[in-house]
């Protein structure tokens, strides 16, 4: 009876963690999200597992600090074809779509944020307006 009543609650305990893991590895936190900013870089790393990761700059305020600051998104990409879209578009404004899970997975990226699709793209606009030099005046 006592061993019985071990397997039970072993069976239990076991049954948890699997279902932790799998909800902690695969079920999205969030699969709304949209970043936009400049694509940095896009690259295809790793050892073991090769994986495409990347890097957007967002620029803005934030609150609490005085004058413009960028933040670093980095991100990893499932497939493929997605990272040969991507490519191309370093330098460039861009929009990404993405899901975040708690954790990250070494064949999956090495960021919990998972860039599933380009919304948008645009080349960054220069201003070309000359500033004049500082005279001390």
């Amino acid at each position: 009876m006592a061993k019985k009543v071990i397997l039970i609650i072993l069976a239990i305990v076991v049954a948890g963690l699997l279902i932790f893991g799998y909800v902690w590895f695969y079920v999205p936190f969030s699969d709304s999200g949209v970043k936009a900013g400049i694509l940095n870089n896009v690259k295809h790393k790793g050892i073991i597992f090769k994986t495409f990761e990347g890097e957007l700059i967002q620029s803005g305020f934030r609150p609490g600090q005085q004058g413009l600051q960028s933040n670093e998104f980095q991100f990893s990409v499932e497939s493929r074809e997605l990272y040969d879209k991507l490519m191309p578009l370093s330098g460039q404004n861009v929009k990404l779509h993405y899901k975040e899970y708690f954790g990250a997975l070494p064949w999956r990226g090495y960021t919990k944020f998972i860039v599933d699709s380009i919304i948008s793209a645009e080349p960054v606009i220069q201003n070309t307006d000359e500033i004049p030099p500082y005279t001390g005046e």
